[in-house]
């Protein structure tokens, strides 16, 4: 069986950093003369998930927007999301999904068990329960060969105060940031996997200033970085390398309202001037 690290550094060889978003905001559906419902998501999914096939590796469906309508939003997520592997992409089911026991398992067997409904190729976690609340999840998550990306740096302001904050975990290392040991727990299930690239990654916001929350290159060796914040969120593409220096090649730079709000005419065009930006992988 294949790391899921094996394959997004597969799908980053082939076609460079660029994720593109699946963010159906309410104003993009009207812009794309598509209806504000369970039909106009999934049909706003169905033509993102075409456009991208062939021309980026990663999508990355922002669930909230799908779930606004209940059930029926969430048959439309699940047609797109198995579009989406169908085509042969790698799919990170945005969730922020975050607790403790049983409530975990069951989160993770909808959004990494093989077979399921909502399976996705990674999802996203948020660790704010505790630095052991994911532990089975990540091990789930290794075991179906599946990947996880942990919020360790995020770009809203608001969470600066409590990810740079200093932790008192006896089991940290003196003077280490909160975002710190969110990525140093993350890179420990990456140990011992084939490959350059680990399976569990971080997200870290490409407009922070990564040496804030203690963020070094040495720290983040080998750990897969999903990085929101390019394009309509003020990161330049030509930015990625003196942003994250030696570990720049293991990025995958999101972009969502930088290539969606052209519509569903130039989307394709879009998404490869996008990627074109990049270039080849630092």
């Amino acid at each position: 069986m294949t790391t899921f690290g094996q394959r997004l550094w597969q799908a980053l060889d082939t076609h460079g950093p660029l994720c593109v978003g699946i963010d159906p905001h309410e104003s993009l559906l009207q812009s794309w003369g598509l209806p504000v419902s369970a039909d106009g998501v999934r049909e706003f999914g169905l033509r993102v998930v075409d456009a991208a096939a062939g021309r980026v590796g990663v999508v990355k469906p922002q669930v909230a927007f799908f779930e606004r309508f209940g059930s029926r939003g969430f048959a439309a997520l699940e047609d797109v999301l198995a579009a989406a592997r169908a085509a042969e992409l790698i799919v990170i089911a945005d969730a922020k999904r975050g607790d403790i026991g049983s409530t975990m398992d069951g989160y993770a067997a909808a959004w990494l068990q093989p077979g399921s409904p909502l399976e996705a190729d990674a999802v996203t976690l948020s660790p704010y329960l505790g630095p052991d609340s994911l532990q089975q999840t990540l091990t789930f998550a290794l075991r179906h060969g599946k990947g996880a990306f942990v919020l360790a740096a995020t770009s809203n302001p608001e969470a600066e105060p409590v990810q740079t904050a200093v932790t008192a975990d006896a089991a940290a290392e003196e003077g280490e940031r909160v975002a710190a040991r969110v990525a140093r727990d993350a890179g420990w299930h990456n140990v011992g996997l084939p490959g350059a690239l680990g399976s569990v990654g971080v997200v870290i916001g490409a407009t922070v200033t990564r040496s804030r929350f203690g963020l070094s290159d040495i720290l983040l060796a080998g750990t897969p970085i999903l990085a929101p914040g390019f394009g309509a969120q003020g990161a330049d593409p030509a930015e990625l390398g003196r942003l994250f220096g030696y570990v720049s090649s293991q990025v995958i730079a999101n972009e969502s309202r930088s290539v969606l709000a052209v519509g569903p005419d130039r989307l394709a065009e879009r998404i490869a001037e996008r990627a074109a930006l990049y270039g080849a992988r630092l």
